[in-house]
């Protein structure tokens, strides 16, 4: 399969690229900011795998030229099975103290990094393609809502609708499109999100399911918004 995965160097996006590069078949393109890390998780899948395919790609989602992105994916995959948006961040600021800056910052990394994705790589595209968003249990309509995560759940929220609307507008094309609504898994974001607070699900472990929704369920779902939580948060 050719997978991207966009938030590939660290915690469930660097898990679930791990997870997929068990399997020598696979081509991942991983997409984060950080060369780094990058460097890291190749030489840890090579680690494990040393004939995987990983394919680290140092991308602004939001900023950078996909001019140049898409021509390289369509060289080195030709066509992409799965896209999983995951690249996203927090900000975790009591809402008298949110500026109008903070709340843009969350809708440009956790909906508009991800319509920009969906857009340029849909030509790449086909009838059993399958994207994944990576959405938030704080943006899940009737969940538990905390303070300080208003702009950062409220983006979610956008994510989570954009889902719902593609889904309908791809139907002829025979590409499904669902997102999985996370809760908490030990990972840096949520001691951002909820410092101290140690969650029963490691990231590994979202990781594995992450990567395993991809590759099946839109054989099962398709514009579904999933809730994929045991604790609350």
């Amino acid at each position: 399969m050719n997978i991207v995965l966009t938030g590939a160097s660290s915690g469930i996006g660097f898990e679930a690229a791990l997870e997929f590069t068990l399997q020598t078949e696979n081509k991942v393109v991983c997409i984060a900011r950080s060369a780094d890390k990058l460097r890291k998780l190749l030489e840890i899948a090579k680690g494990i795998n040393p004939d995987c395919t990983l394919l680290p790609v140092e991308f602004d989602i939001i900023n950078d030229d996909y001019a140049a992105l898409v021509p390289f994916l369509k060289e080195r995959l030709g066509t992409v099975d799965i896209l999983i948006n995951n690249a996203g961040a927090l900000i975790n600021k009591p809402f008298l103290e949110l500026s109008a800056e903070d709340l843009n910052q969350m809708f440009q990394s956790n909906v508009t990094g991800h319509f920009n994705m969906i857009q340029n790589l849909l030509p790449l595209m086909h009838n059993g393609s399958h994207i994944v968003n990576i959405g938030s249990m704080g943006g899940f309509q009737g969940s538990v809502k905390f303070p300080g995560l208003a702009a950062y759940s409220s983006s979610k929220g956008a994510l989570h609708t954009l889902t719902e609307c593609l889904a309908f507008e791809l139907a002829d094309t025979g590409i499904k499109i669902n997102c999985l609504a996370l809760g908490s898994a030990q990972t840096e974001m949520l001691e951002q999100a909820f410092p101290g607070y140690q969650s029963p699900v490691m990231a590994f472990e979202m990781g594995k399911y992450v990567a395993d929704f991809a590759r099946t369920g839109h054989k099962f779902f398709n514009g579904k918004i999933i809730p994929v939580a045991v604790t609350t948060p």
